[in-house]
This record gives C-alpha cells, sequence and structure tokens, in this order.
C-alpha cells in the first residue's frame, strides 16, 4: 500500500457519539495485506502475507493475527470459500503457527484452551447421499456430494474432536434449496461456538441455522428453511435469547426483488424479533458472502461482503459508522472484486491491542494517543501530515 492510497482512506461516515469506538479489521478477498483502520478509516497496521487471503482474519488476545489463505492446486479450488492453510501471524509479519489442510474451507476460530476449530469438506457416504432430498438432479460434483466436517485441533495440529454432519443431518429436513446443485450438503459457511461449548452454524444450501451439541453432535435447534432465509451467510449471538442471521438474498421466496436482510430470532419461540433490509435491492445485497459481529454496546457490525462495504448498527437500525474496502484483487471465481468476507471492531481496551510486546512503537503511541484524548484526536505522523498538507494545497 503506498502512501497516496493511505491519505485517501477514509470513512463514509462516523457518529462518534454513538458508535463503538475502537479499530476494524478488514480482510480484502485474494489480497496479500489483511488491515486494521481507525474509527475514521485511516490504516494503523497493515500485515504483508505469504498467501493470498482465502476468507477472513481475527485478532487474537495475545495479539497475533490469525487468518485463512487460499493455497494452490487445492481439491476442491472451485468451491467457493474453499481455503486449505491456517497461519498465525506477529505484528513484524513472521509466522508463528500454521496448520494445512486443502480441504479446509470459509470459517475457523481459536478457542480459549488454545486449541483451533475449523470446518472442511468431506465426501458424503453414497448410502446417505441418495436419501438427499432438494437441489437440481443430476448436480453432484463428479457424482459426490460433499459435506462438512467440524475439526478441533490442537496446537501440534492433531485433531482432538471431529463432528461430520452427514452423520447428525435428517435428509429430509435438511433438504437442499431446489434452486442449487447437489455437490454440496449444507455448505456451512460460519460457526460460533458458545461459552457452553455448543456450536452455532449457518447452513447456506439448506437455508438453516441450527445449534449443535458439543458432547453428543446431536443437533439441539434449528431454524428456517426455503421460504425463511435466503442462503444465510453468517450467524452470531446477541444476547442469551436471540441470534443474529445475515440472510444474503439468494433464492429468497416471497421477494419481488433480491434483498440482503439482518434477521434476529428469539430461540425460545423461533419468532422474528425484527428484521434490518432496505427498500431499494441493491442498497444492501450480498448475495455471496456477508458478516456480523454483536458489539459490546449494543450496536451490530455488519460486512456487506460483495461490495466489500462495513457498516455499524444501532438498535434503532441508525448506521452510525461505515466504510467501504478501496482495494480491488483478482479472483478466479468472482473475477476483480473489492470483496470482504467478514470484518471485526475491537476496542481499545482489547487485550490483543493493549500491552502486547509484539506491537510496533507507532502502534503503542496511537493507543496511547487515543486514550488520553477518548477517540476525539487523530495521530498522523509527522511525514504523512506534510503530504497530506501539500495534497491539500493542490488540490487533491
Amino acid at each position: 500500500m503506498n502512501i497516496m492510497q493511505k491519505t485517501m482512506l477514509s470513512a463514509l461516515q462516523y457518529n462518534e457519539a454513538n458508535s463503538y469506538r475502537g479499530y476494524t479489521l478488514f480482510t480484502p478477498l485474494g489480497s496479500k495485506n489483511i488491515y486494521l483502520v481507525d474509527m475514521k478509516g485511516k490504516v494503523v497496521h497493515s500485515w504483508n502475507l505469504p498467501f493470498r487471503t482465502g476468507s477472513h482474519g481475527e485478532l487474537l488476545p495475545n495479539g497475533n493475527l490469525l487468518y485463512a489463505a487460499k493455497v494452490p492446486r487445492a481439491p476442491l479450488a472451485d468451491f467457493d470459500g474453499t481455503t486449505g492453510i491456517l497461519l498465525e501471524m506477529d505484528w513484524s509479519d513472521s509466522v508463528v503457527w500454521q496448520y494445512e489442510d486443502r480441504y479446509m474451507h470459509h470459517d475457523f476460530c481459536r478457542l480459549p484452551n488454545g486449541n483451533t476449530m475449523l470446518l472442511r469438506w468431506v465426501s458424503t457416504p453414497e448410502e446417505i447421499a441418495h436419501k438427499v432430498q432438494g437441489g437440481l438432479p443430476n448436480t453432484e460434483k463428479e457424482g459426490i456430494i460433499w459435506s462438512d466436517s467440524l475439526q478441533e485441533i490442537n496446537p501440534a495440529g492433531e485433531i482432538v474432536w471431529e463432528w461430520l454432519s452427514y452423520e447428525h443431518l435428517d435428509p429430509e429436513i435438511d433438504t437442499i434449496c431446489p434452486l442449487c446443485y447437489r455437490n454440496k450438503w449444507p455448505h456451512i459457511n460460519s460457526f460460533t461456538v458458545t461459552t457452553d461449548g455448543d456450536i452455532l452454524i449457518s447452513c447456506m444450501k439448506t437455508n438453516r441455522i441450527a445449534v449443535i451439541s458439543k458432547d453428543t453432535g446431536e443437533i439441539k435447534w434449528r431454524w428456517g428453511g426455503f421460504l425463511k432465509l435466503g442462503h444465510p451467510h453468517d450467524v452470531c449471538w446477541s444476547d442469551s435469547e436471540n441470534i443474529v442471521i445475515f440472510s444474503s438474498g439468494g433464492h429468497l421466496a416471497g421477494f419481488e426483488q433480491c434483498n440482503s436482510e439482518v434477521l434476529w430470532i428469539n430461540m425460545g419461540t423461533d419468532d422474528m424479533v425484527r428484521e434490518y433490509r432496505e427498500p431499494y435491492g441493491l442498497q444492501f445485497f450480498a448475495p455471496c458472502q456477508g458478516g456480523l459481529q454483536q458489539l459490546p454496546n449494543g450496536n451490530l457490525l455488519v460486512t456487506e461482503g460483495d461490495t466489500g462495504r462495513i457498516f455499524e448498527l444501532t438498535d434503532n437500525q441508525d448506521i452510525v459508522w461505515e466504510f467501504v474496502n478501496p482495494f480491488y484483487h483478482p479472483s478466479p471465481i468472482y473475477g476483480r472484486n473489492n470483496m470482504v468476507f467478514r470484518a471485526y471492531r475491537y476496542g481499545f481496551d482489547y487485550r490483543g491491542l493493549k500491552g502486547n510486546e509484539a506491537m510496533s512503537d507507532k502502534f503503542q503511541a496511537l493507543s496511547k494517543e487515543i486514550d488520553k484524548t477518548q477517540g476525539k484526536k487523530t495521530y498522523t505522523p509527522k511525514g504523512e501530515k506534510a503530504l497530506q498538507d501539500r495534497l491539500t494545497s493542490l488540490g487533491y
């Protein structure tokens, strides 16, 4: 990233009083950089990556970056969301840990016990595959329906727990969308591990949200279906009773125009508590990917993945922060794009930001300045300020 790009980077809007202030980590799809920006959209740190991004990155409590990369010649490289390698990097761009599995896809997380949970493709046994309902006939991938596996691995890369979706799904309930290929079932694209260890999953092809028991592997709760969800792409907890779903809007029955939606669902009653959607489809529409993060102040960070747009919603559904990824990269599936799989906001007091020896001196100084001024001042290096003043005088 050159200085000119840094100068032009800024948030489209920022309501300081009502937003959750901190730093936002976003991962351009297919990029060899991941960026951390402040509330005004200014890059305060970026990582130079050894492999192009395949989904997203997360800032760990130890201050390191964990991200999923796309490796060449993966067996299912034509499947969207396929990655292949996880890398943990420090603030000096050094790789401190990595794990390779060429069948990995979409999502991952670092668990409190130090292990890592990830998603991977697995082939569905033939005796189960022929029972799976729905989908366009004869559209399996070379005769195979690929299912999902959740694996927990320890730091040494050993598998300590595994959940195979085809062992617990119901072929007659968890049916594939009638407009989709039968190459993937159910196509899990995100998961969240709860405090008690259960796992909340988003299933794109079956239009379902479900909760898996970590102890038994059984599905404890389901919600959705072809008439309720338009290919969900992310799900998270809103509070102890409600979940939030990013419904992409693809193949959504009952609407004349395509829209993405954010839905709040009460798990006790299965009722929709509220929803967020725009009256005009193209104002909010991400049919391929999107993300959610529930923020500590009650706001919701939404990633409209296809357009690279990230915005923060209040309970009153007011947008109080908005940013669009300005970096474009090639993709063999999507072409040249500025997509962002998912973004995360980290408060000023996040443990991975404060007191970490791996941070650069510049970032430590920036954090102290923002803490001292409560976010009302922007740190600008002297050399960059001179450049900004010169560009302003020239009319840029």
